[in-house]
């Protein structure tokens, strides 16, 4: 099932690109990115509140919580330099170098999870950088 959700997950990012790219044409990125921020925000408060999730916020502990905010800062950077970029240049140039963060995360997963840097796993990363390489030549 999560490689379900994995698949939903990658068709509405490359929708949310391509919609972004045609809306941002005349408004500051910056802007744009606020708005899409407000929307996911009433988006996730909605589906908390219909599955019933608000219920758990008291369990959060503070580790989690100190995470989670980390975790919503390093989105909204990227979120706000991904907009500027992909006002700046074509979009498919721009979502390759952003799925670049397939490699990253997977560099980061070793390093600092503790995950296993498995022989396939590291000339995937490779793989993905090198076609990077080519689209955006």
């Amino acid at each position: 099932m999560a490689y379900i959700y994995a698949l939903i997950s990658a068709i509405f990012a490359a929708l949310t690109s391509i919609l972004a790219k045609i809306g941002i044409n005349d408004i500051n990125s910056n802007l744009a990115t606020a708005i899409r921020t407000t929307v996911v925000l009433v988006f996730s408060w909605i589906m908390v509140f219909l599955v019933g999730g608000q219920h758990d916020l008291g369990e959060i502990s503070k580790k989690s919580m100190v995470f989670l905010v980390l975790s919503g800062l390093a989105t909204g950077i990227s979120w706000l330099a991904f907009y500027k970029a992909l006002q700046m240049s074509d979009a498919s140039k721009i979502v390759a170098i952003d799925k670049l963060s397939v490699v990253f995360t997977m560099i980061f997963a070793f390093l600092i999870l503790g995950e296993l840097a498995s022989k396939k796993a590291i000339i995937g990363a490779i793989l993905i950088g090198l076609g990077t390489l080519v689209m955006v030549l």
